[in-house]
């Protein structure tokens, strides 16, 4: 079949992707091209915003250190081994991932300092991974991110190439790249269907490479385009409406990362991003991170979202800020830069910091696909109180049966923690169905969470939640979690609130259960922390020398105990950590487990009594 004719038959299928897609998404092959930006380079960093850039680099220490350590990082990928083709279990991921990383850091030195020696290395390490035999098309990500990785070199390193290297590369990333990218189209292959980060990933990756060849081979842009615009928007929409993010804070990153890879290519090469930033939700979207980081750093962590590791600075931050002018993002992250190094796309779409401080709230509701709030004490101090609860639904992608789940940092430090991901390459780890081989992995299942189970059974994975009450930004602010529907076998009523009482120096866990059969319930904590159980039966928490005192106010009675969290491989081993836990004899009808959380603050003022009130009255 010509390519003419099979680029038709593939426009004609490719429009079946993600039918529910609004129209105004709908764009014609044939018109993509009209505005192409001629020449090299045209894809995210344009001569013009290089030449901005250097005007103010003497003038902002910050954008004069993210170029710095971006010429350092250059220096050093200058030594490393060439790239070579290496799967780790069905992945080709690291190898991917490093030839991006390589080609940002080499393209930024070459074309801040015209230093034809980064060019010449990037040059090289193309050469070397349009020579694999693929780039993995079993696993699309590993595809999408080379993609992305030799498209962006290419355009960026383009005047140094002679002509039979650009063919080279060019005929390696139709091969590897844009040719498996078409045929994942024609075959509405899943991830162009997809709501998560797999959809933000393949479509922007296969933009930035289709867009850099679009002079000399514009069959690929024409067809690749608008299949990846019809996509995106599934997406997109799951930032509505107001900016979280279902997979967690974690794959917010990387989800949003590779969105504004892909609408800042088609910005600028093309002068329009057809309306994708104007998807609702992803202007609100960089509020996640600001808002989900504790006092500790350490995001609220849900679902496989990395265990404990906040992956700030961002990037992706200075392209909402400057995307939708939110000085608040722009201010968020030169927060986290003061603390840690930047990378090339920090120089890419750098963005000042702002002059006056922006207002924030300290309680914030997310609503979406996962509901979550979160709570604290102030914003400037670094020992504040902070807790977020989550609801959602177990099903969501990478979710793990954890309705309710709540995290807690005090005094510096995290008191109540979510462990995280596990190996992504266990045996079943990606079975979710009810039964399913995922929930017997501990990090995954109910037992890790810090939930309440019956007879030592999980949450329902089909198991949905609604937040039915939030109150915010009050002497005792609050959210009420129903999730009747992940403990349905026990309970024909199943609620969780969270507030913050004393002036917000303490936490209350307020659960209410109206049972349906005798059964014996278990309220569990997963903490760092040593516990002491006192005999009065509250349980002192200590870790990094602070400590928390832990009370049940109800049931009349109730004890703690302590167990262990620690697992064998081949799952995380989860070495030294432990559970709170409150275990309850056989009981049937109402239930209420009501839990007093009192960080031991310098002052030693004691928590004030608490009044337990039903949540109807919350």
């Amino acid at each position: 079949m010509k390519m003419s004719v099979r680029i038709a038959v593939v426009l004609a299928l490719c429009s079946a992707v993600s039918g529910a897609t609004d129209a105004k998404f709908e764009v014609k092959g044939a018109d993509v091209l009209k505005t192409l930006v001629q020449g090299h380079p045209r894809l995210m960093l344009l001569d013009d915003d290089l030449k901005g850039l250097r005007r103010l680099h003497d003038q902002d220490v910050m954008l004069e250190r993210c170029v710095k350590e971006t010429l350092e990082q250059a220096d050093r990928d200058m030594s490393q081994p060439m790239l070579t083709y290496r799967k780790i279990g069905p992945r080709l991921l690291s190898v991917s991932r490093a030839a991006m990383n390589r080609m940002y850091s080499l393209g930024v030195a070459y074309r801040w300092t015209g230093d034809q020696k980064y060019a010449k290395k990037a040059i090289e390490n193309m050469l070397a991974v349009c020579a694999f035999e693929d780039w993995n098309p079993s696993h699309f990500l590993d595809v999408a991110e080379m993609t992305h990785a030799v498209g962006l070199g290419y355009d960026w390193t383009y005047a140094v190439m002679d002509d039979a290297t650009r063919q080279t590369i060019k005929a390696g990333l139709i091969r590897n790249g844009l040719e498996p990218g078409i045929k994942c189209y024609k075959d509405r292959a899943w991830w162009s269907r997809s709501e998560y980060n797999w959809n933000q990933v393949c479509n922007g990756g296969l933009i930035v490479g289709a867009l850099a060849i679009a002079e000399t081979d514009p069959q690929y842009a024409e067809t690749i385009i608008p299949a990846a615009v019809r996509s995106f928007p599934t997406a997109l929409a799951s930032y509505g409406p107001d900016g979280a993010w279902g997979e967690g804070p974690g794959y917010w990153s990387y989800a949003t990362h590779y969105t504004a890879y892909g609408l800042c290519a088609l910005k600028t090469a093309l002068g329009t991003d057809f309306g994708l930033t104007e998807v609702k939700g992803l202007a609100e979207s960089g509020l996640q991170p600001i808002y989900m980081t504790g006092p500790t750093g350490l995001y609220l962590n849900y679902a496989d979202s990395g265990e404990r590791a906040a992956r700030r600075p961002m990037a992706a931050m200075l392209w909402l800020a400057q995307t939708f002018q939110k000085a608040l993002y722009a201010e968020a992250e030169h927060i986290e830069l003061l603390k840690r190094g930047g990378s090339p796309q920090h120089v890419v779409w750098y963005v000042p910091a702002p002059r006056l401080r922006s207002a924030r709230q300290l309680d914030k509701y997310f609503d979406g696909t996962v509901e979550v709030a979160v709570f604290r004490s102030s914003w400037t101090d670094p020992d504040a109180l902070f807790f977020g609860i989550k609801a959602g639904y177990n099903q969501v992608n990478h979710g793990h049966l954890d309705l309710g789940n709540f995290e807690i940092d005090a005094l510096g430090v995290r008191w109540a923690r979510d462990l995280g991901s596990d190996d992504y390459n266990m045996a079943g780890y990606w079975d979710g169905k009810r039964g399913g081989k995922r929930w017997s992995y501990y990090r995954l299942n109910t037992f890790s969470h810090n939930v309440v189970t019956f007879d030592d059974t999980d949450q329902d994975p089909m198991g949905k939640s609604r937040f039915s009450k939030t109150v915010l930004n009050e002497d005792r602010p609050r959210g009420i979690v129903d999730f009747t529907t992940a403990y349905g076998e026990f309970a024909s009523k199943a609620l969780r609130g969270m507030a913050m009482v004393d002036d917000r120096r303490a936490v209350l866990v307020q659960d209410e259960f109206a049972l349906t059969k005798s059964c014996k319930p278990a309220w569990g904590m997963t903490t760092d922390a040593a516990i002491n159980v006192k005999t009065d039966g509250s349980a002192v928490l200590t870790l990094d020398g602070k400590t928390l005192t832990a009370r049940v106010l109800s049931p009349a009675g109730g004890q703690f105990s302590v167990e262990s969290a620690e697992q064998t491989a081949p799952q995380k081993t989860n070495k030294g950590v432990r559970r709170l836990m409150v275990r309850l004899p056989q009981t049937t009808g109402d239930l209420r487990i009501a839990v007093l959380l009192s960080p031991n603050w310098p002052d030693g003022k004691p928590t004030a009594d608490t009044e337990l009130k039903p949540l109807s009255q919350w």
